[in-house]
C-alpha cells in the first residue's frame, strides 16, 4: 500500500464537502500539474491511503483519512468546454489529465496543524515533502514511517 497527502481548499472542497458526497467518495480531478498528473496516473493505487489536508486557510493541517478507491483515469473535465478546468490542448485520444477517486474513511478527531507538523522537522518528519521549503504540489507521497507517525499526533 502507498501512502500520499493530498492537499485541498475548505472554501473550494473540504472535509465537509466530502463526507456529504454520495458514498462519501468523489472524484479528485482539476490536477494541472505534470508531476502530480503522473502520480494519479501511474502510482495511485485503489487501497492506496492519504491524509486529507487543507491549505490556504485560517489554520492549515491534516483533518481527515481517505482511500483510493477508483485508479487513475482520464479527468472528463479537461474536456468538458463549460468546465473551469477545461483544457483546449486536451486530447480524449491521449488524454493529458488524470483524477482518481477517493472516499472518505474518518475524519480525524483534531486537525493536525502545519504548525505541529513543522515541529518535527528535524527529526521524525525530516523527509516530508510538505514540509520542503518551495513545495507546492498538491499530492506528495509518504512512506509509512511518516504515515505511522503523524497518526500518533492525533
Amino acid at each position: 500500500m502507498n501512502y500520499w497527502l493530498m492537499k485541498t481548499e475548505p472554501g473550494t472542497f473540504g472535509i465537509d464537502d466530502l463526507a456529504a458526497a454520495p458514498r462519501r467518495t468523489t472524484m479528485w480531478e482539476g490536477v494541472r500539474n505534470y508531476q502530480v498528473r503522473n502520480m494519479l496516473r501511474d502510482d495511485m493505487q485503489k487501497k492506496d491511503q492519504a491524509f486529507l489536508y487543507h491549505s490556504s486557510c485560517a489554520v492549515p493541517g491534516i483533518v481527515g483519512i481517505v482511500a483510493v478507491v477508483k485508479t487513475g483515469y482520464p479527468d472528463p473535465t479537461a474536456f468538458d468546454r463549460k468546465h473551469h478546468h477545461y483544457d483546449a490542448d486536451s486530447d480524449a485520444k491521449n488524454p493529458r489529465w488524470y483524477a482518481v477517486d477517493i472516499k472518505l474513511m474518518r475524519q480525524l478527531r483534531r486537525v493536525i496543524t502545519l504548525a505541529e507538523l513543522r515541529q518535527h522537522a528535524a527529526a521524525e518528519l525530516a523527509d516530508m515533502l510538505l514540509l520542503r521549503r518551495g513545495n507546492r504540489l498538491s499530492i506528495t507521497p509518504l512512506d509509512a514511517r511518516e504515515w505511522n507517525f503523524i497518526l500518533t499526533l492525533e
